[in-house]
């Protein structure tokens, strides 16, 4: 008899269907575990083995041999125990094996028999009711699973109690999706002294989802702004609540199954690797641009990140994917970012400053800047000077506008904008591209006039002449204006960076 427990196996944010099957052969007593899989399933063997004799029983003096189907599909993670132990026990005649076919079954397992908590549970949930079944996870993660919606959950603490359930001992009560994390504030803008410019550019980006580099010295608040992003951002909505929990269920992060309303905000530290910020490994999983999906990617001291790590962000940030290729497996995970990046003009950080310069500039500055190389900087879509706060600046009153009246603005434009794309299956004026972004901006006369001279003056790329127009659509969108002037391409141009040489 062959006992078969459906499973699945993850690639990037994708759960793919794996049978296990389980046989017991007459023989010398072993057990094997076939199927390309990586240590830690091969390791479930004794994982397997001590749950089920922490409840009482013996594994029948046999051949055990689990294979995982289809056997050419990679199969990694800690998941696959507990469809194994259930597969053994119905060839044990243990577990109802027809009872267990209208399942999904994922879960780890202790030597105690309890069920522990894997990566992944979400999407094993929405693979489970797109198949029409239920799905059997562990205890900790039912309130995570039951946000996949009507389908069949039981969230075991561990496996005798499960087994209960189906001989109807003890029935297991169905999870409640976690509740919402309320949307996180953050610092706000009322704390910056000074710096309108700065903070003007702050809010075109958010209201157009662009990219934005802040230069200035030490101290200048580029930082706290970058903070201060979130919270000048709208809420996530639904559907996008679930996609950024997509991403975190696959990576282990989402505690409690609460999905949260609150715009990821990721700032890893500039020693970072190409693995940990695109994505990779030996076990494949979402890097910094991923966990940054429909949220910001903050990159504080740009030029300190190595050269080849900084460069491979610029796929993720044209197509909003990122792929990472195996021999075996080609992994895509989402990377939907607004890139805020902070800079100083040079290493010592004080070019502006005659007191404080050194004696190297403008070499120096040169030689620093050019670290970040062009083609990353041509995808940057606003780039502003922020200077040095002053004395005078820092007793100055907090700012009568802040962080609430900003993101009241930013959501108006929003709202404009998914208006304007509803049909179009995009966000942002960032997004638009093509016949859509020249109808979108509708372009007058005069400010067509001022867009050519700019791309002829300032020796434009294509792609920089389409991220002038959707910054002068998302300005327009601030002003409520229904198509774009030459005082908006005006303005989108002044923040355009002339990228280095090199």
């Amino acid at each position: 008899m062959t006992a078969i427990v459906q499973t699945v196996a993850y690639l990037g944010l994708e759960a793919r269907g794996v049978e296990v099957q389980v046989q017991l052969i007459p023989g010398l007593p072993a057990f094997h575990v076939v199927g390309l899989a990586d240590k830690a399933v091969g390791e479930s063997r004794e994982r397997v083995r001590g749950a089920i004799a922490a409840m009482g029983l013996a594994l029948p003096p046999k051949r055990i041999v689990v294979n995982l189907s289809p056997a050419d599909l990679p199969k990694e993670g800690s998941h696959f125990d507990l469809p194994i132990a259930l597969a053994l026990l119905g060839a044990m005649g243990v577990a109802d094996v027809e009872a267990l076919a209208d399942y999904v079954v994922v879960g780890e397992l202790g030597l105690d028999a309890r069920i522990a908590a894997s990566p992944g549970v979400l999407l094993a949930a929405l693979f489970a009711s797109a198949e029409g079944r239920g799905l059997i996870c562990p205890g900790p993660q039912g309130a995570e699973a039951a946000w996949a919606g009507s389908i069949e959950v039981l969230a075991a603490p561990d496996l005798l109690a499960l087994i209960n359930h189906f001989k109807g001992h003890g029935l297991l009560s169905p999870p409640v999706a976690g509740e919402a994390e309320p949307v996180g504030l953050g610092p706000d803008l009322r704390q910056v002294k000074g710096q309108e410019t700065a903070k003007r550019a702050l809010e075109i980006a958010a209201a157009g989802g662009h990219n934005l580099l802040m230069v200035g010295p030490p101290g200048s608040g580029k930082s706290l702004m970058a903070a201060c992003m979130p919270g000048i951002l709208p809420p996530l909505d639904a559907a996008e609540a679930l996609e950024v929990s997509m991403v975190q269920s696959v990576a282990g992060t989402l505690a409690g199954g609460r999905l949260t309303r609150t715009r990821p905000f990721r700032a890893p530290h500039h020693s970072a690797s190409m693995a940990a910020l695109t994505g990779g490994g030996l076990k494949v999983k979402p890097g910094e641009v991923s966990l940054a999906h429909l949220g910001v990617l903050f990159l504080d001291e740009l030029p300190e990140f190595q050269r080849a790590v900084l460069d491979s962000l610029r796929q993720p940030l044209e197509t909003g994917v990122v792929s990472v290729a195996r021999a075996n497996a080609h992994v895509t995970f989402p990377a939907r970012v607004q890139l805020v990046a902070a800079m100083n003009p040079c290493r010592c950080g004080h070019l502006g400053d005659a007191s404080l310069a050194c004696a190297r500039a403008p070499r120096c500055a040169a030689d620093y800047q050019a670290r970040v190389s062009g083609p990353l900087l041509d995808r940057i879509d606003l780039s502003v000077e922020v200077a040095a706060v002053s004395a005078a600046d820092l007793v100055l009153p907090p700012a009568a506008e802040g962080s609430a009246e900003v993101a009241a603005r930013v959501a108006a434009a929003r709202g404009v904008q998914r208006v304007r794309y509803r049909d179009n299956g995009i966000r942002t004026n960032a997004e638009a591209d093509g016949e859509l972004l020249e109808r979108a901006a509708a372009l007058d006369e005069r400010a067509r006039t001022l867009l050519a001279q700019a791309a002829e003056s300032m020796r434009l790329s294509a792609r920089g002449f389409h991220r002038v127009l959707r910054v002068s659509r998302t300005i327009a969108d601030l002003a409520g204006a229904d198509g774009v002037g030459r005082i908006h391409v005006a303005e989108a141009l002044s923040y355009r960076r002339r990228a280095p040489t090199n």
